[in-house]
């Protein structure tokens, strides 16, 4: 029995170390002008993946998005960058923003959480 709540313990401790809300705030998604272009980290960007781009995160980073408004999430990995002055926290893939379903709006309210790498 000490085995078993060690190990449970053990689990919900590596479940708030895996990931962690690192930002809230307003996503969007890039316009269609951008399919076929190289992203800043030489990819080159399709509107049918689960990409996006954000301010500082390392590129191959994956996040989890949530939408605040309907509790939908996507995983999608961090290939390129957004001016440091835009007012959004992340831009998103087409596919992504479908999956949020907030393509109607064009913006919505985030969190952003980073998915640690073991």
């Amino acid at each position: 029995m000490k085995n078993y709540l060690i190990a449970i313990c053990a689990l919900f401790l590596i479940s708030f170390t895996l990931q962690q809300v690192i930002e809230q705030g307003k996503a969007s998604y890039y316009s269609s002008k951008f399919e076929g272009r190289r992203t800043s980290s030489g990819d080159i960007f399709r509107q049918d993946s689960l990409t996006a781009a954000h301010k500082t995160l390392p590129f191959g980073t994956l996040v989890i998005v949530k939408n605040l408004s309907n509790d939908s999430s996507v995983i999608v990995k961090i290939n390129d960058r957004m001016s440091k002055s835009s007012p959004h926290i992340i831009d998103l893939s087409l596919k992504a923003a479908k999956k949020l379903n907030f393509v109607r709006q064009g913006i919505t309210s985030v969190t952003i959480e980073k998915i640690e790498q073991l």
